[in-house]
């Protein structure tokens, strides 16, 4: 019985720790208010504070952010929401 009760624990601790369908996913933000060298500093800055944030790259010349994040951590809103808090407006341009 004792060992009925241990199997039981452990499968269920696993059923409960085990992470939700989370995914990388990836949005390509319009950020039209990076117009200086330091800006993109900034903006990088800001999303990747944002917790699930796993990558992200600035394409100044085209004033866009792309951001790769954990689905189940953060969301586009949050990261808008983040660049709009540090000064730098964006908008969801492509999500994949």
């Amino acid at each position: 019985m004792k060992k009925l009760f241990v199997s039981l624990a452990l499968v269920s601790a696993t059923v409960v720790t085990a992470p939700a369908w989370a995914a990388t996913q990836s949005v390509t933000l319009s950020v039209p208010g990076m117009t200086c060298a330091a800006c993109p500093i900034t903006v990088k800055s800001a999303l990747s504070r944002v917790d699930g944030v796993e990558k992200v790259a600035v394409i100044f010349n085209r004033r866009e952010v792309v951001v790769a994040f954990d689905d189940a951590k953060t969301n586009p809103q949050k990261l808008t929401r983040a660049t709009a808090d540090a000064g730098y407006p964006s908008s969801v341009k492509q999500k994949s």
